[in-house]
């Protein structure tokens, strides 16, 4: 068996920002605009960037929640957009997402017990009583007392709510869970809670992440590889010590100098970008970073650098190096 659970290939996903009388698109924002990797089985791949740069566009993406325009992904050695109706019901079971927001993700009209249990009916996962018993341990192991099954969303707190949200992913016994920004929504006292509770039910039930965020610190805690995104393409990918300790792309520089360090004895270089991104509807030619990037040269605007190993795990999409 593969260690390798998913694949990313070439995909993109645009979206027609403008279009003709007769409703032909014209021009489009390219949210994701070629991603190329791959996730090992037990492995938590981490994904940074700015606001607008594609992360949660490329999860959402990867699990046909929204249709792809170009590209391929490959899960457990199936391809899933060539997947029928009926086989992508069957893999939703090893595929699932912990929404961004505790607040929207979650109906106000269905208390506990139906928000966790409603994957579980659709896919005819034991009787009312077993899947009853199977909520209150999911929620006994997301740290909610199974007393609380009959209460509704608006009796949470943030942090209790994204523990439902966290549960409900689990109801189905997934290989493999999205994590769409699951902390951003919380406080920094839940979101250390949160954190530690997804790393403690990832060995517990042997699960493969895909951890999007646009907070560094954070996405070392919890990532074993990271990839740095910018306007839906990857810039870095690398083991996460190797990045933080030996960043080579320009913009992964300005991420980590950005970094608050909880010391004021510490002098922090600060690595401050020109600009504001780029449209995605309108990115420049070349190298999309070249705009704000200091370093920037004539190739830059000429081509498109491609992601390429420069060191072994560590690879970089830049002319420069």
């Amino acid at each position: 068996m593969s260690d390798v659970l998913l694949k990313v290939e070439g995909l993109r996903k645009f979206f027609p920002a403008k279009k003709s009388f007769f409703g032909k698109p014209l021009t489009f924002v390219k949210a994701v605009d070629g991603l190329d990797f791959e996730i090992n089985r037990g492995e938590t791949f981490g994904i940074v960037g700015e606001s607008g740069c594609g992360k949660s566009t490329a999860g959402r993406t990867i699990l046909r929640l929204l249709p792809a325009t170009e590209g391929t992904v490959t899960f457990d050695g199936k391809d899933v957009f060539s997947l029928s109706k009926a086989e992508m019901k069957k893999m939703r079971t090893e595929m699932q997402i912990i929404f961004q927001d505790p607040y929207s993700s979650l109906n106000p009209k269905m208390n506990v017990l139906r928000l966790i249990a409603c994957g579980m009916k659709e896919h005819h996962m034991g009787t009312q009583s077993e899947i009853t018993e199977r909520v209150g341990d999911l929620m006994e192991q997301c740290g909610l007392s199974r007393k609380y099954i009959r209460r509704y969303p608006h009796e949470f707190s943030g942090g209790q709510r994204q523990r439902i949200g966290i549960a409900r992913a689990l109801a189905l016994n997934p290989k493999f869970i999205v994590c769409d920004e699951p902390v951003s929504a919380l406080d920094v006292s839940v979101q250390a809670q949160v954190i530690n509770l997804l790393m403690e039910l990832q060995e517990k039930n042997k699960l493969t992440y895909l951890f999007i965020s646009h907070d560094l610190s954070v996405v070392k805690h919890i990532s074993n590889r990271i990839g740095v995104i910018y306007l839906g393409r990857l810039t870095e990918v690398a083991d996460k010590n190797e990045l933080f300790d030996h960043p080579l792309h320009p913009y992964t520089k300005s991420l980590l100098s950005a970094i608050p360090i909880p010391d004021p004895t510490v002098k922090i270089d600060r690595i401050i970008l020109e600009g504001d991104i780029p449209s995605p509807s309108n990115a420049p030619s070349g190298c999309k970073f070249r705009t704000r990037c200091p370093s920037a040269c004539a190739i830059c605007a000429e081509q498109v650098p491609e992601l390429r190993e420069v060191a072994p795990g560590h690879q970089v999409a830049c002319h420069l190096i």
